[in-house]
């Protein structure tokens, strides 16, 4: 191999751990047997062994498997190397504190079966969060035990399936229709869809908010179970007439859930129960700095009102008022009208241990400190960058800023190329496309862990990417320049995904 530049390692194009297998490389050395040596036939059945030798594993020495795996993380984008701007997703920075807290060896290592007598302080933990969470929502009823903010939202309307049963009986079912934004999560028509409901779509008017006149009108054919919308809305905005929202839904005779994926714009200022909302849901790693992503653990608590809260899951974490001791805690599964358990066990704890830390961490006055930030940070990004891209509401974002490629497109650029020439400049690009309301839109949330040298940086990519357009309009279509590898066809990847390596791989992906 010939250097021909400096780089940061020799190796640019790392090749796989398949790859770098030569025959009769060992990167382990079993210790001596200390204990009294077994068939492995009376271990193991003969049938459930590979008789293969292992043929097709890599074998590769210690250094290579450290080397290999320890560049490839360097070569990844986290939140501890730069700013998320997500504005699907709160990607807030996860305090290193939350995790150490989380690692206390009574947490960690309990064990999910353990007696309640042997399980006191995680009990506790758990009805501290449910009574703090209780109390920034305004809705008393409380679940923890859902292990996604899309598993709350789908135990948030399931609480409304069975409050409807209960309520209207064998009428219910003339009562199926869920009300859900034209700027709504993916997630919300899929959970009503889940739970029996078919949906109707409300439109937005020109302002980007609830088009109350659309609502009216289909609250008058009698078949609306509730409405689910997310406030501030997806664009953004703040439901300005959110009471009324509340009031219209009543008065059909449905309920109203909301989607709690934009609280990190409310939390310490506003309670959606004081607004109307019947049920909500928590993005625990959205507003409360847990991990994020990979598939979990997450955890999605589900909050509702007090009529809504004979249905949550069970079991539910309850202080004993008959034990000797007021400052004893059980698990309750008295509850005959619940909707059943959502979760293994009580859910995810190790989430609820870093919420709670969170949430102590900052107190009132942190948390509402933190909510005005982010909304100040976006605030701030919106001015920045209005004029150079086209911002399609007027109204003050909240949390997220949302603009269009609608000035770039003019010129042979579209959001697409803008997030991948993002890359160049070192930062992860905003969310794309999405919400779909708004042509070519690039929707970005900074959070409140971005500090205004790190805001101004952004800003000044942003920027620079506009007039590089004219400048040098190749250089900003077909980015990323940087990256180990360019564009992907992402249409083939998706359509025809090679999912294992074989031997032959290179000359089949050609022939693909």
């Amino acid at each position: 191999m010939a250097i021909k530049k400096v780089t940061q390692h020799p190796s640019q194009n790392e090749a796989l751990i398949f790859e770098r297998s030569q025959t009769g490389r060992i990167g382990y050395r079993l210790p001596k047997l200390d204990v009294e040596a077994a068939d492995i036939d009376d271990i193991v059945p003969a049938e459930l062994r590979r008789d293969d030798d292992l043929e097709g594993v890599p074998e590769v020495s210690e250094v290579d498997v450290i080397r290999h795996f320890t560049r490839m993380s360097t070569w990844n984008y986290s939140i501890d190397l730069g700013v998320y701007p997500l504005g699907s997703c709160t990607m807030k920075y996860n305090s290193r504190l939350n995790e150490k807290v989380a690692r206390i060896g009574g947490f960690a290592g309990l064990h999910p079966l353990a007696p309640e007598e042997e399980s006191q302080g995680a009990l506790e933990l758990i009805y501290r969060l449910q009574q703090d969470l209780a109390e920034i929502t305004g809705l008393p009823g409380v679940s923890l035990q859902p292990a996604a903010g899309a598993q709350g939202e789908m135990t948030g309307v399931m609480l409304i399936r069975a409050f409807l049963d209960k309520r209207d009986g064998e009428a219910a079912k003339d009562r199926r229709v869920m009300l859900i934004p034209d700027s709504a999560h993916g997630t919300n028509p899929a959970s009503a869809a889940l739970a029996g409901f078919s949906v109707k779509t409300i439109r937005s008017t020109p302002e980007g908010l609830t088009d109350m006149d659309h609502l009216r009108e289909l609250c008058q054919v009698g078949d609306v179970a509730g409405v689910m919308f997310t406030n501030p809305n997806t664009v953004g905005i703040f439901e300005k007439n959110i009471k009324e929202i509340c009031e219209v839904i009543h008065t059909a005779g449905g309920l109203v859930y909301m989607d709690g994926a934009n609280m990190n714009a409310l939390v310490g200022v506003a309670r959606p129960g004081d607004m109307g909302v019947d049920v909500i849901h928590l993005n625990l790693h959205k507003t409360f700095s847990t991990p994020h992503g990979g598939g979990g653990p997450g955890c999605g608590p589900c909050l509702c009102s007090a009529e809504l809260a004979e249905f949550l899951p069970v079991p539910r974490v309850v202080k004993d008022s008959h034990a000797p001791s007021q400052s004893r805690f059980r698990l309750d599964y008295d509850a005959p009208d619940s909707i059943g358990r959502v979760k293994a066990f009580f859910g995810n704890f190790g989430m609820m241990v870093r919420a709670l830390s969170y949430i102590y961490t900052h107190g009132n006055t942190g948390l509402k400190e933190a909510t005005e930030t982010a909304v100040l940070n976006a605030r701030y990004l919106s001015h920045k960058l209005e004029g150079a891209y086209d911002k399609p509401y007027e109204a003050d974002p909240m949390h997220e800023v949302i603009f269009s490629h609608k000035n770039q497109s003019k010129r042979g650029i579209v959001t697409l190329d803008i997030a991948k020439r993002l890359i160049d400049y070192g930062f992860h690009p905003m969310t794309v496309y999405f919400p779909l309301v708004v042509e070519g839109a690039m929707l970005i949330e900074p959070t409140e862990s971005v500090g205004r040298a790190d805001l101004d940086a952004f800003v000044d990519a942003m920027l620079s990417i506009d007039r590089e357009i004219d400048e040098d309009h190749e250089l900003v279509h077909n980015a990323p320049h940087s990256t180990r590898i360019g564009r992907l066809d992402e249409a083939a990847a998706a359509r025809k995904p090679v999912l294992r390596w074989k031997p032959d791989m290179e000359v089949s992906a050609r022939s693909a």
